[in-house]
């Protein structure tokens, strides 16, 4: 079985932060650590199956078809596959406008 390099970008990165520290502050440290971590456990599964996701309804609607999404609910995982390398794009709480961010962030 081949394997995948999951690589985070600094935005997915910033993401992350974002969510620990909402998390955090609305729930307690030991809550936001353990979202952090199921949230990483998720990327990193992609290493051995990276084809699990789909193309985002936001992105098929545009023609869009490099992007894929998997979740860790209610994360919306963005990421993107090159040869053995996959990079995580964007994290997203499902419940924000997911458009409005995606056309910012992955259509500039």
């Amino acid at each position: 079985m081949k394997k995948y390099k999951v690589l985070i970008d600094p935005q997915a990165k910033k993401d992350l932060r974002e969510i620990f520290i909402y998390a955090a502050a609305n729930d307690s440290i030991a809550s936001a650590e353990k979202l952090l971590e199921a949230i990483e456990k998720t990327c990193f599964k992609l290493e051995k199956f990276p084809e699990r996701g789909h193309i985002p309804q936001e992105l098929r609607q545009t023609g869009i078809k490099r992007y894929l999404e998997i979740h860790c609910k209610p994360y919306r995982i963005i990421y993107e596959i090159e040869k053995d390398q996959i990079y995580i794009h964007t994290i997203l709480d499902g419940r924000r406008n997911i458009q409005e961010i995606l056309s910012e962030r992955l259509l500039r």
